[in-house]
């Protein structure tokens, strides 16, 4: 048998029939095919890919609009509008603070027909079955503080005995409600 026979025979019959064979026929195969499509390509130019290629970076905010980075200073404040004989932002926090510190004690429904009133109809339906008893502060140790957000939304903070009752209220269409209510332990 020739030489040229038995490596061969033992290229076909134990190399290319294990795993090792074929991952270097495969090898063999991708880098013949990338060095072909190279060579038929010829030399790249780097300025083949865009042909409209942008000369400045792309802005997708209106240049003239204004910056809209971090600011120097605060905005200004915005003054709560309220109706002339309506409740103000303070009042209607103070209220409802008295009404939900009452549900100790009290029955769900009374509770709930004493914070109806001072609440919108969307935190209304989310009070719906809540426990007076879950309420976790007994008394106010002072008044509301407002953070106006804009002429009919504020966030109010009631200092509590043991927190701090975040209130949000709206004013979309006349008198002051609250909207949502969160709680801050102390």
């Amino acid at each position: 048998m020739s030489p040229v026979r038995r490596a061969l025979e033992f290229l076909f019959t134990r190399i290319l029939r294990s795993r090792i064979g074929v991952a270097l026929v495969i090898a063999v195969l991708v880098f013949g095919v990338i060095g072909a499509a190279r060579l038929v390509a010829g030399p790249g130019d780097p300025g083949l890919g865009l042909t409209s290629r942008p000369t400045q970076p792309i802005s997708t905010s209106d240049p003239e609009a204004g910056d809209d980075g971090v600011l120097a200073s605060p905005p200004a404040a915005v003054a709560p509008k309220t109706r002339p004989g309506e409740d103000t932002p303070e009042q209607v926090a103070g209220r409802f603070t008295t009404a939900w510190l009452s549900g100790p004690g009290s029955s769900g429904d009374a509770w709930q027909a004493r914070l109806r009133p001072l609440s919108t109809p969307a935190l209304a339906e989310k009070m719906t079955g809540a426990d007076p008893e879950t309420v976790p502060a007994r008394r106010t140790t002072g008044a509301p503080t407002l953070r106006p957000r804009t002429e009919s939304f504020v966030e109010a903070l009631v200092p509590l005995d043991n927190g701090t009752l975040r209130l949000e209220l709206v004013a979309p269409d006349g008198p002051w409600l609250v909207d949502a209510i969160d709680w801050e332990r102390s």
